[in-house]
């Protein structure tokens, strides 16, 4: 795979995770909806990595590590910064059955729409800086 196939791969995959976190809202799957925004941040900085280093992304799901990776840390507001905070314990936590039950009850309706919503204006924000 050449460069441009694989940022479209990653831009692609994040994507579809942004549909299913969104299929997952529908269905009152809560726990997976934070579970897939941390997955379209991570997979859009994996795509930002390699369109900007031309190199294999790192193998990470830290989002505040693969931000720094990038070198754009410095440039994310706060409540970017925020947001990414939000979203790291999500992968883990969503992973692991000690872990379900907390992070399942802080998960409401509300906080998920939110979660896409932020989670959508900073996965935009990064794949407009990825693709010009």
């Amino acid at each position: 795979m050449d460069k441009t196939e694989r940022v479209q791969y990653w831009i692609s995959l994040s994507q579809y995770d942004l549909d299913t976190a969104k299929a997952m809202l529908k269905t009152e799957r809560y726990l997976y909806v934070g579970f897939m925004c941390h997955q379209v941040i991570e997979k859009v900085l994996k795509g930002y990595y390699v369109n900007n280093f031309d190199e294999t992304n790192p193998f990470t799901h830290n989002l505040t590590y693969l931000a720094e990776r990038c070198k754009i840390n410095d440039i994310l507001s706060d409540s970017q910064k925020e947001l990414i905070d939000t979203l790291e314990p999500l992968n883990v936590q969503a992973r692991y059955p000690k872990q379900t039950e907390k992070i399942f009850r802080s998960m409401s309706y509300e906080r998920c729409v939110m979660l896409i919503k932020d989670r959508e204006e900073l996965y935009e924000w990064i794949k407009k800086m990825l693709l010009s």
